[in-house]
């Protein structure tokens, strides 16, 4: 079997349980989007030379799939995918995000007013998921505005993560002692 389908050709795209919607759809543009933040974060997890950062975006890497798959689902689908073993997103996948800003917190980073991205390579790439990160979040947001979205924990998630990523980037620029302004 190919990649290549040719189910698309089209301009539509199928969701799980074979419902075809258009390409352009606030669900595809939503878990489109956070399919690109998943790719920014591999980004930085492969420029980064801390374990620390490195062992923590591969569980969040592993967190959006979940996420993703989640926002693949019409939600007239969600109970059978739940039926069928598939995970949503919790308030404990949060809580963790949450307990990583206050440890990154709690260690002093350096950093005054709004950081200039790109005092190394690490931190730009951190700060590049980020930016992706926000727009993921918009993209969701336009989701629920339409009324796709039955988990509001998702938007709890993305804005977490969001933070998340701008103290990992502050972070690493103070382990270099590169900090920006």
């Amino acid at each position: 079997m190919s990649i290549a389908t040719k189910t698309g050709d089209n301009g539509t795209t199928a969701l799980m349980y074979g419902r075809r919607v258009p390409k352009s759809h606030p669900r595809v543009e939503a878990y489109g989007t956070v399919d690109e933040l998943n790719t920014a974060l591999g980004m930085a997890r492969a420029t980064a030379e801390h374990d620390f950062v490195r062992e923590n975006l591969f569980g969040i890497q592993r967190e959006l799939v979940v996420l993703m798959g989640e926002l693949g689902v019409q939600v007239d689908d969600l109970e059978r995918y739940v039926k069928d073993g598939h995970r949503l997103v919790t308030p404990d996948m949060t809580s963790k995000l949450n307990d990583l800003v206050h440890e990154i917190e709690a260690q002093n980073i350096s950093f005054k007013g709004w950081a200039t991205p790109g005092a190394t390579k690490n931190s730009a790439a951190l700060d590049m998921a980020r930016t992706v990160c926000r727009r993921a979040e918009r993209r969701v947001c336009a989701l629920k505005e339409t009324g796709g979205l039955q988990n509001a924990e998702i938007l709890i998630y993305l804005n977490r993560l969001s933070d998340l990523l701008w103290l990992f980037a502050r972070w690493v620029e103070t382990q270099s002692g590169s900090t920006t302004k």
